[in-house]
């Protein structure tokens, strides 16, 4: 029996958002994220900047390479794709579909229940809104 999940990102820790998300995806549930903006990465601001900076580079401007997005919600559902077995095929594929990820929290979500993760106090960290603006 599948259910819908809706998270609130707020505070939330990218990693263990990433991996709550794609074990109740592969489980068989839908799994929506609201506020993924607000998502945030532990550790040194500067640190992180750089190596998503030179992530992002790595793209470049021509047509082939990886396209790394510097939108929230999609920096996000790329962490989620990247914890699924195989995103192209079988399991993984049908997994990711259920997985929806916004940026603030839409108006038919606004009267659902919705579910908070664990947050960690006093440790440096950046929210994924603040990364993308810098990238």
């Amino acid at each position: 029996m599948s259910e819908k999940i809706i998270v609130d990102a707020t505070g939330a820790i990218f990693g263990r958002l990433c991996s709550f998300a794609a074990k109740k995806t592969l489980e068989g549930n839908e799994v929506i994220i609201v506020n993924s903006e607000k998502t945030v990465i532990t550790g040194n601001k500067q640190n992180i900047i750089e190596r998503y900076g030179e992530i992002k580079k790595k793209g470049g401007h021509s047509l082939k390479g990886p396209k790394y997005s510097r939108v929230p919600y999609k920096m996000l559902k790329r962490g989620i794709r990247g914890m699924l077995p195989d995103f192209r095929k079988g399991i993984g594929k049908q997994a990711f579909k259920r997985v929806k990820c916004y940026n603030g929290l839409p108006k038919e979500f606004e009267n659902e229940k919705t579910t908070k993760m664990p947050i960690l106090k006093k440790v440096k960290y950046i929210e994924l809104e603040e990364l993308s603006a810098r990238i």
